[in-house]
C-alpha cells in the first residue's frame, strides 16, 4: 500500500505533484538539491492553498494538514528511504533523467515503484537504467497540476501489470482521470499536440497569419480554450523544442522537425513566460495578453 511518497524535482511539476499528493493525505518527501529552489516551492504551494482556501475550495485546517504532510530534503538517498512510490520531475534531459534514476534505485526500497514524469523519453530506455525495471513507469502530469484532471500513465516494455493497476488507482484516489497509453516517442498528449504548436509556428515563421490571428482561429474555431502559441508560452519554448527533437529522433521522420524559429527563439532565451517573453510578452501582476514587439 503506497503511503509515503517522493518527488525528486521542486519546479512547476515537482511542487504542483507534492501539493496534491499531499493535500490527499500522503506523506509527501520533497527532494531538489538547490535549496533555495525547495524554499520557492514550498512558497508557491502554500499560495496555491491560500487560493483553494479563499475559493471555499479546501478548509484552514485542511491547509495546515497538507502542509504538514511535506517534508523536504536536498539528499535523494535521504528523501527517498522510506519511499512507496518515487516520482522524478526534473527537467526534460534524457541523461539528467537517467542519473536520477540510477540513485533511485540505489537508495529506494526494494519494492519501491519508480515513476518519471516525462511528456516524451522513453519509459523503457529510463528503466533500463534500473534493476528494477518492472517497476518503473511513466506518471505525465499535467499543468498546473492541482488543476488538471488528467494523469497519462505510460507503460514500459518491461512494466507489471500489477504496477499499471496501483498508479491508475492511485491517480484516481488524487482526484486525477488516468488514462494508460504505450511507450513510443511523445506519447499520446505530445505525439498530437506538439505537431500543432510547430505548425502553428510554422505558419507565423512562413507569414500566414500574426500570432494573434493564429491563436483566435484555434480558439474560437477549434474551441480550444488557449491558442497553440499562447500554450507554447505557457509550457516553455525549450522544452517544446526538447519534445520536438525527441519525436524527430524517435521516428525519424522529418515531419517532427522543429520550425527554425522556436530554435532561434531558444537560442535567444525567449522562452515563454518563464522568461517574461516568447510570443507574448509578460509583466509580473498583468493579467494583459501582448504580442512580443518582434511579431508586432
Amino acid at each position: 500500500m503506497i503511503q509515503n511518497v517522493s518527488v525528486i524535482g521542486a519546479g512547476t511539476m515537482g511542487n504542483g505533484i507534492a501539493h496534491v499528493f499531499a493535500q490527499a493525505g500522503f506523506k509527501v518527501s520533497l527532494i531538489d538539491v538547490n535549496p533555495t529552489q525547495l524554499q520557492r516551492a514550498m512558497d508557491t504551494i502554500n499560495k496555491n492553498l491560500d487560493r483553494q482556501h479563499s475559493k471555499g475550495a479546501i478548509t484552514e485546517d485542511q491547509k495546515k494538514a497538507t502542509l504538514a504532510n511535506i517534508t523536504t530534503s536536498s539528499i535523494i538517498a535521504e528523501g527517498v528511504k522510506e519511499a512507496h512510490l518515487v516520482i522524478e520531475a526534473a527537467t526534460e534531459n534524457v541523461e539528467l533523467k537517467l542519473s536520477i534514476f540510477h540513485q533511485m534505485d540505489l537508495h529506494a526500497p526494494s519494492g519501491c515503484i519508480l515513476a518519471t514524469n516525462t511528456s516524451s523519453i522513453s519509459i523503457t530506455k529510463i528503466a533500463a537504467s534500473t534493476k528494477r525495471p518492472e517497476l518503473v513507469i511513466g506518471m505525465h502530469f499535467m499543468n498546473p497540476v492541482p488543476v488538471m484532471k488528467l494523469v497519462e500513465i505510460i507503460n514500459g516494455y518491461a512494466t507489471k501489470k500489477e504496477v499499471t493497476d496501483t498508479i491508475v488507482e492511485l491517480s484516481k484516489q488524487l482526484g486525477k482521470i488516468p488514462c494508460t497509453v504505450n511507450d513510443y516517442p511523445g506519447f499520446i498528449a505530445n505525439r498530437i499536440l506538439m505537431p500543432m504548436i510547430n505548425e502553428a509556428i510554422y505558419s507565423l515563421y512562413e507569414g500566414v497569419a500574426g500570432v494573434e490571428e493564429i491563436d483566435t482561429v484555434m480558439k474560437l474555431g477549434m474551441a480550444h480554450p488557449m491558442g497553440p502559441l499562447q500554450l507554447a508560452d505557457f509550457i516553455g519554448l525549450d522544452v517544446c523544442l526538447s519534445i520536438l527533437k525527441v519525436l524527430q529522433e524517435g521516428f525519424g521522420n522529418p515531419k517532427y522537425a522543429p520550425c527554425p524559429l522556436l530554435a532561434n527563439m531558444v537560442l535567444a532565451g525567449r522562452l515563454g513566460i518563464k522568461s517574461g517573453e516568447g510570443f507574448y510578452m509578460y509583466t509580473a501582476g498583468s493579467k494583459d495578453l501582448v504580442v512580443s514587439e518582434r511579431f508586432k
